[in-house]
């Protein structure tokens, strides 16, 4: 079609010069994006005296609708179907009027429909990247949280473990220090100190390989059963008076066994050589544990931070029961340390 309209224009430089005019154009292209506008409204100009530069309008267009909003791509696309008719102006034999009109903005607006189209499907594909990355780095986040929640949970499960074991300790080195030479199974007392205290220490290289290098590997009692029965005779042996009553086997229902642990160990500390009485039963899909014990106006034996009840009442609430702790005043001046927990039975 450009061939057929420089037929009919002179010939000679007139056409060498049209030629020129549009290789300028296509050249002019290189910065339809860095200033799409101004080079759409240029070439919209040059081709409305140039045949050769009619292409390269478009092309100026196609970037504009592409990356401009759309009222500025119809303006360009308006200079453009006006360009056309100073081209049909200046050679009316080239076709009739209406039909280029027709075909002008026939192409204009296919060309910025088109632009924005693609416009709509990048800023989609931009929106759909950075929801992706967003859903990436909450993935990550939440991922982490997972993984800081898991090392609380676990150094929370050394603390009770190794405040259990060194309580446990004290209190055997406690009856040695009473009995003194007359102690007729220090041999077997000092073996079981001995023995506490390696579990103990290793508590303590799991909760550091824990904090060093991430590794999370839940802790296991290896000396006695890990069942609150089980518990509760460790610390008979070790010299801790225990009244029990176990309506319900725990079958090594861990939290039922934290309630219990931390309870013998906080007696132990606050109120050493005192009866401690627990209690176990079933109420409905729950177990009731119930520790008390007698507390006197003394510091505690064995230093603490206090974090041991709260951490417990934390773990509880995971699972959809309570642990509370009151000091109930029995008369007399004196007072009554009281541990209850309501445990879901899974």
């Amino acid at each position: 079609m450009l061939f057929l309209v420089l037929e009919q224009r002179p010939g000679g430089w007139w056409r060498v010069l049209d030629i020129t005019v549009g290789a300028v154009a296509s050249l002019v292209l290189l910065f339809r994006y860095r200033a799409p506008v101004a080079t759409g409204l240029v070439l919209a100009v040059a081709g409305a005296f140039c045949a050769t530069a009619g292409v390269a309008n478009y092309v100026a267009l196609f970037a504009v609708a592409r990356s401009r909003r759309i009222e500025q791509a119809f303006v360009v696309a308006l200079a453009d179907v006006a360009g056309g008719l100073v081209f049909w102006l200046l050679y009316p034999d080239n076709s009739v009027l209406s039909l280029t009109v027709l075909v002008n903005t026939a192409i204009a607006l296919a060309v910025v429909a088109w632009g924005a189209l693609q416009q709509r499907q990048q800023d989609l594909v931009a929106v759909y990247r950075d929801r992706a990355a967003r859903i990436e780095r909450e993935r990550e986040l939440r991922a982490e949280q997972i993984q800081m929640a898991e090392r609380a949970r676990i150094a929370r499960d050394m603390h009770d473990s190794v405040a259990h074991y060194i309580s446990l300790i004290a209190l055997y080195a406690g009856g040695l220090a009473v009995a003194g030479d007359d102690a007729k199974n220090v041999g077997t007392t000092a073996a079981t100190i001995r023995t506490t205290a390696i579990s103990a220490l290793d508590e303590l290289r799991t909760v550091i390989g824990m904090l060093r290098d991430g590794t999370v590997v839940t802790p296991q009692d290896s000396e006695h059963e890990h069942t609150v029965a089980g518990l509760i005779d460790a610390a008979r042996q070790a010299g801790q008076l225990i009244v029990a009553r176990l309506d319900l086997a725990d079958d090594g229902d861990e939290h039922m066994y934290r309630v219990v642990q931390e309870g013998l160990t906080n007696a132990r500390k606050h109120a050493p050589g005192a009866l401690v009485t627990v209690h176990v039963r079933r109420e409905g899909g729950a177990a009731l544990i119930t520790i008390s014990n007698p507390i006197e106006d003394v510091e505690s034996v064995l230093p603490g931070t206090g974090a041991g009840l709260n951490g417990l009442a934390e773990r509880i609430a995971t699972v959809g029961g309570v642990a509370e702790h009151e000091v109930v005043d029995r008369g007399e001046n004196t007072h009554e340390f009281r541990l209850s927990a309501r445990v879901p039975l899974r």
